[in-house]
């Protein structure tokens, strides 16, 4: 059996990277190898471990999970928070990945940035299914001038996975655009997370 000490006398001899998916999840959650192995078999996916689906782990392990997962938000959190995210924009994507990605249901964020696009602050505005219902430009105006804001980037996860923008996000991306415009206030991206994230001004929606 490979005990916990053989595993990290394996990550200092050979580095972290050098550890499988079962061999990490074992030093993280303080488990065997073999019971690594089986929870990562039951739950399909490192992934899927970290987020406890389906409740599988004792409430221990689940805390440590949730633990790790917190870490990398707040990781990327403060590369957010010193990056332009003009010039960086990697740093919006792990963010926005590690915020958004696994939640269950559809939520819709901002980030203000000043006018250097340093952050001022990141919110969950509206939960739901983003369309005109259910995201508010009066909300988000509002917002913008609470925070001095000079710019924003809006973000919405999908929770099926499939980060194709929608048509209702096309439209509302507009609508939230004219509505910012009133007030100087500049719509620098909007970011679809699922799987993986697709920007709007990459792909010439802006």
């Amino acid at each position: 059996m490979t005990t916990s000490h053989d595993l990290t006398q394996k990550a200092l001899n050979h580095g972290v990277c050098s550890l499988s998916d079962a061999e990490l999840i074992a030093l993280q959650l303080d488990t065997s190898h073999e019971a690594a192995r089986a929870i990562l078999r039951d739950l399909g996916s490192v992934r899927n471990v970290l987020r406890n689906n389906a409740n599988r782990l004792p409430h221990a392990q689940a805390l440590k999970a949730e633990i790790t997962l917190e870490l990398a938000r707040r990781f990327h959190a403060e590369r957010l928070n010193r990056a332009d995210p003009l010039a960086d924009p990697d740093a919006v994507r792990h963010y926005l990945t590690a915020r958004l990605r696994d939640l269950p249901h559809e939520t819709f964020a901002c980030i203000f940035l000043d006018n250097r696009h340093r952050v001022i602050k990141y919110e969950e505005m509206f939960r739901g299914t983003i369309d005109g219902a259910s995201v508010h430009p009066r909300e988000i105006v509002r917002r913008c001038l609470f925070h001095n804001a000079a710019g924003v980037i809006f973000a919405h996860n999908h929770p099926s996975g499939v980060a194709e923008p929608s048509q209702a996000d096309e439209n509302i991306t507009r609508k939230l655009k004219d509505a910012l415009h009133l007030i100087d206030v500049r719509v620098l991206d909007h970011f679809v997370v699922g799987d993986q994230i697709v920007s709007f001004a990459e792909r010439g929606l802006l």
